[in-house]
């Protein structure tokens, strides 16, 4: 019971922030002086079909009005039209998003294999010349911006040595699998599609690195710090004074309990992936929702960037729900 009460309560806090990201998305829209219906019919167009499409958007409302509407909208699932495509927002975001997802896990993959195997074995071999690598490496990867590293790639791995591709999700005479996920390499993989599905992953390395690359030197910061902490409680030194292997020690005893923070903040990264895919997915071509985000913010596309922008906080609210959820798994103190 303690375990439900306290997946309620999160449950109940979630509802708030997500409440309360759709009042700041509605006023920082509203309060931006730009004007989307003179960006979408330009300055020299007639008063006419200014107040029509006005009028369409609801923009000759109430401020009180649009909100109430937006808000009742949103809750539905609704978002409106956008300018751009001419399509409802929501059917815009379920094209897009798998694009995004995809990138995303296969970012975190990366992180967590990297971001763990360096922490682990810095702090298994404290002071050594891999302690020394990590360090440097997450450093480089917290203070390096996402579009200069995918830039630097994408000159040595592209257009240096030619061994990936620089831009998409497949290349353009490679036949893409039924979309049956959205998610090529598992579409690619349902259907027998090999040759896409080895075209798919060349593609998805370099941006998925260049993603991941901050969050691998995060959570490889986390697991040392996390992991040099247990190896000081008294437990261990009674394992090791019983004589049992250095192996059964780390993996056995001290990694367990030192996940708990990491899981944290692997969670939090993962939310935090769908944030750098707006800039990642640009430099890369990739067509996702973070893109579709940036190609509404060039021509004023209001109802794209309000919705794109809740839907990505609503996936990290969840993403930092689930983290939530597991941390009281793996420690009941967190229950109370």
């Amino acid at each position: 019971m303690k375990l439900l009460s306290f997946i309620l309560r999160r449950l109940f806090l979630m509802i708030i922030v997500l409440f309360g990201i759709l009042v700041i998305v509605f006023f920082i829209a509203k309060i931006i002086p730009a004007d989307p219906v003179g960006a979408l019919l330009g300055g020299n167009a007639p008063p006419e079909l200014v107040d029509e499409l006005k009028h369409k958007l609801g923009l000759d409302r109430p401020l009180s009005q649009q909100f109430f509407d937006y808000i009742k909208g949103a809750v539905k699932g609704d978002f409106g039209v956008s300018l751009k495509t001419n399509r409802p927002v929501i059917e815009d975001i379920k094209e897009y998003f798998p694009a995004t997802l995809e990138l995303s896990i296969f970012a975190i993959i990366i992180s967590v294999v990297i971001g763990m195997f360096l922490g682990i074995f810095s702090a298994v071999k404290r002071n050594s010349f891999i302690d020394h690598f990590s360090r440097v490496f997450s450093i480089m990867g917290v203070s390096m911006p996402v579009f200069w590293t995918g830039l630097l790639l994408l000159l040595l791995f592209y257009y240096i040595l030619g061994w990936l591709p620089g831009s998409g999700r497949l290349s353009l005479f490679v036949l893409p699998p039924e979309q049956k996920t959205g998610l090529i390499l598992i579409d690619s993989l349902l259907e027998g599609n090999w040759e896409a599905f080895w075209d798919g992953l060349k593609h998805i390395i370099l941006p998925a690195f260049v993603l991941g690359y901050a969050s691998s030197a995060s959570i490889a910061r986390m697991t040392r710090a996390s992991v040099l902490d247990v190896l000081k409680q008294d437990y261990i030194r009674t394992a090791k004074a019983k004589g049992l292997p250095k192996r059964i020690v780390i993996y056995k005893h001290a990694l367990r309990n030192a996940l708990i923070p990491v899981v944290t903040i692997i969670g939090l990264r993962f939310g935090s992936l769908l944030e750098g895919a707006v800039l990642t997915e640009t430099i890369f071509g990739w067509p996702g929702l973070g893109r579709y985000i940036v190609n509404a913010l060039l021509v004023l596309d209001y109802p794209a960037i309000m919705g794109g922008t809740f839907f990505i906080a609503l996936v990290y609210s969840i993403a930092n729900l689930i983290v939530d959820i597991i941390y009281a798994i793996l420690d009941p103190r967190m229950r109370i």
